[in-house]
């Protein structure tokens, strides 16, 4: 069975299975998430982040990047370079290696729903402000697929209103400092709680797939036009390509799932999206 489709339908079972058991949230968090200050969290990422950074003394915007639930992968990396080649310091957050976690448990839904993931962007975020050569107020979080689902989520979430399931308080700057977010792929289907309300004012470019048998982008284009009547700004563009298509490494068989030339248009719309975060004077 085609990689992506298997682990598409263990999400779906992984997830169905924990609604049956009877209210997710509740449930999930209850049996499988223990509540950590901040600070817990952060000795947990902090020893695994990649960081590349520009030449130079900064301050630098920021980029803060969260992997799919297949882990970091060679186009992580190149992504980050491409980042930091723009201008950003990036930061590639593993929220895997801490917990020795595998890729077969998130994928499935067994671990770390986008509810929970959430915390690893908001401590990362926090961590990431306090760093002397990151202008606090130029933050950008990225994430493909189940780093998107985190991403979104946090942004429903709005803490301090509303908690991520790993954490027992919100640092103080809660999410201050995001001015934009770039999400490739986004799961914004059941358990997800992008579809609610988000106060953030974060410029947002949303990619999707439209040929996704992943993560369906008819879940998230309605997220993003109940966004835009929310007012907030919001840039979505899909490509008739399937789930993973920047990402050549990331398949079972050669480019099974990979397209240069989407990924070649995605480049050039994330740098152009980016591209004022640069220019800004801190």
């Amino acid at each position: 069975m085609n990689r992506w489709l298997r682990n598409g339908l263990l999400v779906v079972a992984g997830i169905a299975g924990t609604l049956v058991v009877g209210g997710y949230g509740r449930v999930y968090q209850g049996w499988f998430v223990d509540a950590r200050e901040p600070e817990a969290i952060s000795a947990l990422l902090r020893p695994h982040d990649e960081v590349l950074r520009p030449d130079g003394a900064g301050p630098f915007p920021a980029a803060l990047l969260f992997h799919g639930c297949g882990g970091i992968r060679s186009f992580t990396h190149d992504w980050a370079a491409r980042l930091r080649d723009q201008g950003f310091l990036s930061v590639i957050v593993d929220s895997y290696a801490g917990r020795n976690l595998a890729w077969e448990d998130v994928c499935s839904g067994r671990a770390l729903l986008g509810a929970e993931r959430a915390g690893d962007v908001l401590v990362s975020l926090d961590d990431v402000r306090l760093r002397p050569d990151v202008d606090p107020d130029r933050i950008v979080l990225i994430g493909w697929s189940h780093g998107s689902w985190a991403v979104m989520d946090l942004l429903a979430l709005d803490p301090p209103q509303n908690l991520p399931w790993n954490l027992s308080r919100a640092p103080a700057d809660g999410l201050a400092g995001v001015s934009a977010t770039v999400l490739f792929y986004p799961y914004c289907g059941v358990a997800a709680h992008s579809p609610g309300d988000w106060s953030s004012d974060a410029r947002s470019l949303i990619l999707l797939a439209d040929r996704d048998s992943i993560a369906p982008a008819e879940d998230c284009r309605a997220v993003a036009e109940a966004l835009r009547e929310q007012g907030r700004p919001v840039d979505l563009h899909s490509y008739d390509v399937e789930h993973g298509f920047d990402a050549p490494d990331y398949s079972t068989g050669p480019n099974e799932h990979y397209d240069s030339e989407a990924t070649a248009d995605a480049r050039a719309r994330v740098a152009a999206f980016l591209a004022p975060l640069v220019d800004a004077t801190p």
